[in-house]
């Protein structure tokens, strides 16, 4: 096989492919073979007609066609291995000359990774803003334990205020309208937590039992359904029940009851030490971001837009997921927000995270850090975990996925070259 390369901008190799003719035969004669399987050749078994008969009931551009889709992968396979190309993406044929009895000739065009120059990425010190601990935080945590545990009693001789749980009816009206899935009967809503549209769990305080009376809202402009957006509204409400939370008293009975603690001071310790690991967690995320950000702004690399508008269309599928998982759909999206709105900002984090991963390549290579397989089984290990699914069942379930494997293993070659310029780099926090 004799091949010609020229190199084109963009990072774009032509390869000028051609196979001898004895080959390219071959090529041919299986696909023939295999095709006569397949068709029903009156007078012959399926597979036993000779190639002019098989020819002259299929053709020969179709035969042609089976040839190449067979030999292609060992041709780019061979090619790219000769040539020790990096590539980004599958090679695709120009155009071909396929002559049986002919040297069969192939123009190919393949993509190839964009070379990264790296500037300093050890040795340097960089300035982090620590994170500091909210001095709240130790009263906001006990408090949020009180009221895990709280309980609620029924009241029935006051008004309702802003931290009662109220059992209600609703029935929303807009624009003469009544709004779909705007109502209920008996609907419990805590006052002081609600997602209720804003200004509507106000209104329901200072309201006695069994009186009826309209609230007047306004839904947000943002709001994801359209014809609601912005709009005014008016629900009709009734007060059927009022219950108070009574939060249990902070003593050492207390906190036996919550850990394996014996005093309270005991359970102040063991959250002080949590508040101490989420303050050095975060600093070491931030330390971590903040040495990255550095080393990638300073690396030069010219990246094919073919790279990118392939990772936004990636970034794309995430959003639809994401969009879905919360109860939204992409047509939504679109119409609320604007497709040009949302694809370029997808574009520009598609671009970032190119480039992004250009350079934890290109600092992997020269340090030469790999992904092993007790590297990857980690990452499985730690992925079953999270969803609470046995290794195997989840190894069953990923394999379903195209490519998931190789973002796994992406994935934890990012964390070890983290790992390693976290290591090699000092950060000084502020």
């Amino acid at each position: 096989m004799n091949t010609t390369i020229e190199k084109q901008e963009n990072n774009i190799v032509k390869v000028d492919i051609e196979v001898p003719a004895k080959e390219a035969v071959t090529y041919y004669n299986n696909a023939a073979k295999k095709l006569a399987q397949y068709v029903n050749i009156p007078g012959f078994r399926k597979g036993k007609a000779p190639r002019n008969i098989v020819e002259q009931n299929i053709g020969e551009e179709r035969i042609k066609y089976e040839a190449l889709e067979n030999a292609l992968p060992k041709i780019f396979s061979d090619v790219i291995r000769e040539n020790n190309f990096d590539v980004v993406a599958q090679p695709y044929v120009e155009s071909y000359d396929f002559k049986v009895g002919e040297d069969l000739k192939i123009t190919a065009k393949i993509e190839l990774r964009p070379e990264v120059t790296l500037g300093e990425y050890k040795g340097m010190t960089v300035e982090v803003e620590g994170y500091k601990t909210p001095e709240d935080a130790m009263e906001k945590s006990l408090n949020g334990m009180l009221e895990q545990h709280a309980t609620t009693v029924v009241v029935t001789d006051r008004k309702t205020v802003n931290t009662d749980i109220i059992v209600f009816d609703f029935d929303g009206y807009s624009n003469g309208e009544k709004i779909e899935h705007g109502d209920a009967k008996n609907f419990t809503l805590d006052l002081g937590h609600s997602s209720f549209i804003p200004g509507f769990a106000e209104q329901l305080v200072d309201r006695p039992i069994g009186e009826e009376f309209d609230i007047e809202v306004k839904f947000p402009e943002e709001y994801h359904e359209k014809k609601l957006a912005g709009q005014p509204a008016t629900f009709k409400c009734k007060i059927n029940e009022i219950k108070t939370k009574v939060l249990p008293e902070l003593n050492d009975e207390f906190a036996q009851k919550v850990g394996p603690f014996k005093t309270v001071d005991d359970l102040k310790a063991d959250i002080q030490k949590y508040l101490d690991t989420q303050k050095a967690d975060y600093d070491r995320m931030n330390s971590e971001k903040a040495i990255f950000e550095k080393v990638a702004s300073e690396a030069k690399v010219d990246i094919q837009q073919t790279m990118i508008d392939r990772e936004a269309d990636e970034l794309v599928e995430e959003y639809k997921q994401k969009l879905a998982a919360q109860g939204f759909s992409w047509e939504q999206a679109v119409e609320a927000q604007g497709y040009d709105t949302i694809m370029n900002q997808l574009k520009e984090d598609a671009a970032v995270r190119v480039k992004n991963s250009l350079v934890i390549d290109k600092i992997a290579k020269l340090e030469n850090i790999t992904v092993s397989q007790a590297d990857f089984s980690a990452k499985l290990t730690e992925l079953s975990q999270m969803y609470q699914i046995d290794p195997q069942t989840m190894v069953k379930q990923l394999s379903q996925t195209p490519g998931v494997f190789n973002a796994l293993s992406q994935q934890a070659l990012n964390e070890k070259v983290t790992k390693f310029l976290a290591d090699n780099n000092t950060v000084k926090l502020k």
